[in-house]
């Protein structure tokens, strides 16, 4: 089977060091192998996600010198096709509407006395109850029942959920990795006034490209687990996961657009030679 694999950012902000290491990462794997490196832009975010964002990202990845196959995919031109996965799911009863904010699932969380993850699995509504929230048109999201597909898949494969780690996790997590989907509770997959979240996203969109690799920092691991539960309950393949070490500032801390991270651009407008960078990231 062909490499291949992607590199897959946000266009919420300009790209900066970190970015530039996975992104490189990616590219390389995918080179070294004869395989296909593939850009998506996962735009789904309507509220953060900017246009001139993305063309800074173009401009940021062709000073790096990288290439792609094939045509960018931009996922806010496909949201009916992951509307599409919400509908399967909930057709087979996967899925409940929850009602509850996030401060309530985190004041939940806070008063939880068995623990954060059965905080996180608030189950559904009573039937009355959902009625007249509904009927007030109070915005919900749709999560996935873990009880529901659990019975849905059955035992057996429930307790086979697994994926193959090729890189590392955060602990020093390789190989066959168990998947635990229970630890993140009942994930949002959807919202009323929002769409699909980023696991279905994600999911349907490299079973779509056939990405046999996912190369991406450690920070995403723990995603992981709710991918592969996801992958499964759709008859998507799986792809391996290579995980890599996230890039550190002098300061310790990893590269953050929250953290107003010094940006490609930056660096290029103070002249810093493309050539340069990527002998100071390995490359």
């Amino acid at each position: 089977m062909a490499f291949v694999t992607r590199f897959a950012p946000s266009p919420t902000g300009r790209l900066h060091r970190g970015h530039a290491f996975s992104a490189l990462t990616a590219w390389r794997a995918a080179r070294e192998a004869g395989g296909r490196f593939l850009l998506r832009i996962e735009d789904i975010d309507p509220t953060r996600c900017k246009p001139e964002f993305e063309d800074s990202i173009l401009e940021d990845l062709a000073w790096l010198g990288l290439d792609w196959d094939g045509p960018v995919r931009r996922q806010s031109e496909h949201l009916a096709d992951y509307a599409g996965v919400i509908a399967d799911l909930n057709g087979r009863g996967l899925l409940y509407r929850c009602f509850r904010t996030r401060k309530d699932i985190l004041d939940a969380i806070g008063d939880a006395p068995h623990g954060p993850v059965e905080a996180a699995r608030p189950g559904p509504h009573p039937k009355g109850e959902e009625a007249a929230l509904l009927a007030e048109g109070r915005p919900f999201a749709w999560r996935l029942s873990l009880d529901r597909a659990r019975e849905a898949l059955g035992e057996g494969v429930w307790e086979a959920l697994a994926f193959v780690e090729d890189g590392r996790g955060p602990n020093g997590e390789q190989g066959v990795i168990r998947a635990r989907p229970e630890t993140a509770g009942d994930v949002v997959l959807a919202r009323k006034d929002a769409g699909a979240a980023y696991h279905v996203a994600v999911t349907h969109d490299d079973a779509l490209q056939e990405v046999t690799h996912v190369i991406r920092g450690e920070d995403l691991f723990e995603a992981s687990h709710v991918q592969v539960l996801i992958q499964t309950l759709m008859g998507w393949p799986a792809p391996v996961y290579r995980h890599h070490r996230l890039l550190l500032g002098a300061d310790g801390r990893r590269y953050a657009k929250r953290d107003r991270s010094v940006t490609l651009a930056e660096l290029r407008a103070g002249g810093l030679d493309a050539g340069a960078l990527r002998a100071e990231l390995g490359f």
